[in-house]
């Protein structure tokens, strides 16, 4: 093999590399955000975070270069952008709810770290699991942190009046038990890669993402916790469907 062939295979190899290390940086500077209390901000940066989260792994096999570091390096990123970043949101949303002092009220708001934890086994466990090739077993942690971050806007700007339901102990203590769980149950997901276009056997697909730009376009982020309670909802119809005699060929 040439130098020029093996310069141009490192580069290819590289490239995913790059897009799961931006990732992690945009977590690193949530929780920088975080931490000096600029709540907003953090949204738009676990978007384009989840954003660089589809790229790497695009780009790895549309270049042919997946590997075990890049799968990896993929998690480890995953988890603080996935896995820290909204346990931390949750951590201050149980400070605000108590409103103590966090020396007082830490004891109260430690619990949101059982997501952290959670999401730590659902990524050990994908690496792991043969069988979540083109769908997932269980929520994604995108997916529970997008539902999480999202509640930023709707404390922030109380949309439609739900600030007091969010920063009421029960929701938050019952989001990350529920969250906790849909990360590592056995429950298949449906992805949105599709085989072909047609409008059979894509119906689950395309109603969800119609649903998605209608939410999103209506209310923005604070949308998207709707979007991940109906993304559930539809995973159990979808399986429903498929266990069904009548629809095994949905």
């Amino acid at each position: 093999m040439s130098s020029s062939s093996i310069k141009n295979n490192l580069m290819k190899a590289i490239v995913p590399h790059l897009f799961t290390l931006f990732n992690l940086f945009l977590g690193c500077l949530s929780i920088v955000y975080l931490f000096n209390g600029n709540f907003m901000i953090v949204p738009h940066l676990i978007f384009w975070a989840c954003v660089a989260d589809f790229f790497d792994g695009f780009l790895a096999r549309i270049l042919k270069v997946e590997s075990p570091m890049g799968l990896q390096l993929d998690s480890l990123a995953d988890m603080v952008t996935f896995g820290v970043v909204p346990s931390m949101v949750l951590y201050h949303f149980l400070l605000k709810a108590f409103e103590l002092p966090p020396e007082q009220a830490v004891m109260y708001a430690a619990p949101a770290f059982i997501l952290a934890l959670f999401s730590a086994l659902r990524l050990a466990k994908f690496n792991i699991d043969t069988r979540q090739t083109t769908g997932f077993l269980g929520l994604a942690t995108p997916g529970s942190t997008a539902f999480v971050v999202s509640l930023i806007p709707i404390v922030e700007t109380n949309v439609f009046g739900l600030q007091n339901l969010v920063l009421n102990p029960i929701f938050l203590y019952t989001s990350i038990l529920v969250l906790s769980l849909l990360l590592i149950i056995d429950l298949p997901m449906f992805s949105l890669k599709f085989k072909t276009y047609r409008w059979r056997g894509n119906e689950i697909r395309y109603i969800f993402i119609t649903t998605v730009f209608s939410t999103l376009g209506i209310v923005g982020f604070a949308g998207i916790p709707f979007v991940i309670l109906f993304y559930v909802f539809l995973s159990v119809i979808n399986n429903l469907l498929l266990a069904s005699p009548k629809m095994s060929d949905v």
